[in-house]
């Protein structure tokens, strides 16, 4: 199974993907994983990207598309792949598509979490983690059970991203929408697109995109 989440930051994509991992038994590739990962395993590739990092640039597609498919190689990605983060533009989406046509394999689905931008802005702007487990918390939506201690692990400090506020949220939402959502028109006219109510509950955006899945 080779897929991609398609959907704004804040819909559920990294939920949704540690479920698709558990269930089909296959990696969730992150572009930043991967760029790190490479950087540290000392590849051509990878340290090339880490030179462009260190001076605070962005790694052109070109990296990336080699760092990605050198990943797709690797024998834990022979039953399929959740790719994450990527691609981000119709640019990059045909670059997808070339080389996995190079490996004689394609995508099977592309996912897409729909959900109503608002919800998603309240969503994201009350998250907070627990500092020593990561368990994560939000403001009205998921509070610990006793106020001020970790459910999970009883630690009593929390941490918020910076980017974890409305004023944020908007602006990487028009990045979004901007960059992003004209993969939705794309990915429909291949036929791939697998549209699912980012809006429900996590249980059952989990079923609504097992169902969309079964091929069979």
């Amino acid at each position: 199974m080779r897929l991609i989440l398609l959907g704004p930051p804040g819909s559920g994509k990294g939920t949704q993907a540690h479920r698709l991992i558990e269930e089909y038994k296959i990696p969730q590739l992150s572009t930043g994983d991967m760029l790190r990962e490479a950087a540290v395993a000392g590849t051509e590739t990878g340290i090339h990207a880490k030179t462009i990092m260190d001076a605070g640039k962005l790694v052109s597609d070109d990296v990336v598309n080699k760092i990605v498919s050198d990943r797709i190689d690797e024998p834990d990605c022979t039953n399929g792949f959740i790719l994450d983060g990527y691609p981000r533009t119709l640019t990059q989406a045909d670059a997808v598509e070339e080389m996995l046509a190079g490996k004689g394999v394609q995508l099977d689905a592309v996912v897409e979490l729909r959900v109503d931008d608002e919800v998603l802005v309240e969503r994201v702007a009350g998250r907070y983690t627990c500092i020593n487990c990561g368990t994560g918390y939000h403001d009205t939506l998921n509070k610990p059970k006793k106020d001020g201690a970790c459910d999970n692990c009883g630690g009593t400090e929390f941490k918020r991203r910076p980017d974890d506020n409305a004023d944020a949220m908007r602006t990487r939402l028009q990045v979004y929408y901007k960059d992003t959502s004209p993969l939705i028109g794309y990915y429909y006219a291949k036929r791939k697109l697998k549209p699912v109510d980012g809006m429900a509950e996590i249980d059952d955006v989990s079923r609504e995109i097992h169902s969309v899945l079964d091929f069979d």
